[in-house]
């Protein structure tokens, strides 16, 4: 902000203190107001405090001060929407649906339970269903008139991409970090033999609570969970969508006291205990062991890869060829071994995309050189399987400035999105500059991030 900056911090302080103490009065059910108009579309204190209060149960946190920054979200959401609707945009019902769902899986969660979320936002759960979705449809409709302000730049040519970086300071320009072409062989571990002795050692378990030992003195000593161990297993009401589908599919069976057969998901074995449901939510322990190996798997696996390297190196065969018919990933065996960033697809990665395990491996190699045996973990679950893996460097790409002949797709997004935002920002002060917006002067010390803003204050009286 132009004329604000060097007082900002000053008004940050004014701010929390005249705004928060209104909406005390409001959350203590003294008084209501509306705090600003935009055209036809109107905001209360309450409205302002439902959205503080769903972003503060997300764990929402700001530099700025919460309820301004806020406010100016959902001003300029009351700008996208009236046009939206001149427009004539239809809400996306389906994306609805699944943004409520998820909203409400996440409140309960946070705050354990429906009669919580009652408690948290003073309203019965029914009542906040129909006020959220109100807003999730207001949302589609500003999310598409956003994405066609967005999308109303033309396309770019090469020549505006040269010009993007010849009207751009260098050091403004994207520093492109180091980037490594992978292959590699892996080779798992007896998982059957590791499975089931890790199923025999839950079953033991299991026979005990049945004999009267506690679950959660026993979750305490052996569960693989750290986060819940502590807790004797427990891990608190919450969305059965939160869980793997064969975890929830369980633990929505058991009735509150039983404990189940063993469950297998992508992280480990589990013995479950349910202690209470609330629709379609439950508070649960669980007993978490994960297959454990021995040191003669990882010596038989290091022999076997020490031979493949060797063999690689003196060129009795490809890596390719190698990697299709010795090695046991099946996401990069049918492919000669070539890794690829399992969220984005790129054959590329960032050091902060690989495994610590893997980059450790191969820091000091040169293009061509494989690595040493060494245990890894893959990409299933959340914490993976033990994976013992040779790795082949294809390709560096030294870290860089970006440039036109390298990285020109990164430029042309760069330079997308900044006319993109450049767009929106000028919608945004357009529609400032021509639309009829009174704020309560209770916000006057706000930061706001655009200037229009500042005229629009309702005088006092």
């Amino acid at each position: 902000m132009k004329n604000f900056i060097k007082s900002a911090a000053f008004l940050l302080v004014l701010s929390s203190i005249s705004v928060q103490a209104f909406a005390q009065k409001y959350s203590d059910g003294l008084i209501d107001k509306t705090v600003a108009v935009i055209g036809d579309e109107m905001i209360a204190i309450s409205d302002l405090e439902s959205e503080v209060r769903i972003m503060m149960a997300q764990g929402y946190a700001s530099d700025r001060n919460v309820r301004c920054e806020i406010l100016e979200q959902m001003m300029i959401s009351k700008l996208f929407l009236m046009q939206a609707r001149l427009d004539s945009l239809s809400v996306n019902n389906d994306m609805v649906d699944a943004s409520l769902q998820e909203r409400l899986d996440n409140v309960r969660s946070s705050l354990g339970g429906d009669e919580n979320v009652e408690k948290y936002f003073k309203k019965p759960l029914y009542k906040l269903r129909d006020e959220w979705r109100k807003a999730l449809m207001d949302q589609s409709l500003i999310q598409q008139m956003q994405t066609n302000v967005a999308s109303s730049i033309p396309d770019l040519t090469p020549y505006d991409v040269q010009q993007y970086i010849d009207s751009t300071d260098v050091q403004d320009l994207p520093i492109v970090p180091i980037k490594y072409q992978l292959s590699q062989i892996c080779l798992y571990p007896d998982r059957e033999a590791a499975n089931l002795a890790v199923k025999e050692r839950l079953l033991e378990i299991r026979e005990r609570i049945m004999n009267g030992e506690k679950f959660s003195l026993l979750a305490r000593l052996y569960s693989q969970d750290p986060g819940s161990a502590r807790r004797g297993g427990e891990l608190g009401l919450a969305s059965k969508s939160v869980y793997w589908p064969a975890f929830s599919d369980a633990a929505m069976a058991l009735k509150p006291g039983i404990v189940s057969q063993i469950v297998e998901t992508p992280d480990g074995f589990h013995l479950i205990e349910v202690l209470e449901k609330d629709g379609d939510m439950f508070n649960a322990r669980h007993i978490l062991m994960k297959p454990e190996y021995t040191d003669e798997d990882r010596e038989t696996a290091f022999k076997t890869l020490d031979s493949l390297k060797t063999e690689l190196q003196n060129g009795a065969v490809s890596f390719d060829l190698a990697a299709r018919f010795y090695s046991q990933d099946p996401a990069t065996r049918t492919n000669g071994g070539q890794m690829s960033d399992p969220n984005t697809g790129s054959a590329y990665f960032e050091i902060d995309q690989l495994k610590p395990e893997d980059y450790n491996a191969i820091k000091d190699l040169k293009e061509g050189e494989i690595s040493a045996p060494f245990e890894s973990r893959d990409n299933e679950g959340r914490s993976g399987n033990t994976v013992y893996k040779i790795v082949k460097v294809d390709k560096i790409i030294p870290a860089h400035t970006a440039s036109f002949e390298e990285d020109y797709n990164l430029l042309m997004e760069q330079a997308k999105n900044e006319l993109a935002m450049k767009a929106i920002d000028d919608f945004i002060d357009g529609k400032l500059a021509t639309t009829y917006i009174v704020i309560d002067p209770l916000f006057k010390d706000c930061y706001f991030e655009h200037d229009g803003w500042y005229t629009k204050f309702r005088e006092t009286e």
